[in-house]
């Protein structure tokens, strides 16, 4: 039991950190390179979609598990350290305040990924039409 605790300590504190680079990403300190990987990281964190589907037996966990904290982890170092201080600090005030819900950058993160979509059977079907 204590190591699913341990998990579920982990877990919320990958959120925080994920929020706490959201943060970061609309702070003008931040260089503009690292903005743009932190607006990736965030959108693919909080993405209901996958790059490796979660039902693929052990692969299917390894972006969950893997990609998703080393991204996590690029990011921050990235980030110049008094900016993510400052970010941490508001990501654990409201997380304790309870979790934030963005609807708007859910809604751009839908559509990027409808787009995605959408370009992916353009190119199928160009391909299948010649």
């Amino acid at each position: 039991m204590k190591a699913i605790e341990a998990w579920k300590q982990r877990a919320r504190q990958l959120k925080t950190e994920v929020y706490a680079i959201y943060l970061a990403y609309r702070d003008p300190r931040v260089p503009w390179y690292a903005r743009l990987f932190a607006a990736c990281v965030v959108g693919y964190a909080f993405s209901p979609i996958d790059l490796i589907p979660d039902p693929i037996p052990v692969l299917g966990y390894l972006d969950d598990l893997v990609l998703v904290p080393l991204c996590i982890a690029l990011a921050v170092k990235m980030i110049p350290p008094p900016v993510m201080a400052e970010c941490r600090e508001k990501a654990r005030e409201v997380m304790r305040q309870g979790k934030p819900v963005n609807w708007v950058a859910a809604g751009i993160i839908v559509a990027i990924w409808l787009l995605l979509a959408a370009v992916a059977v353009f190119i199928v079907v160009k391909l299948v039409m010649d």
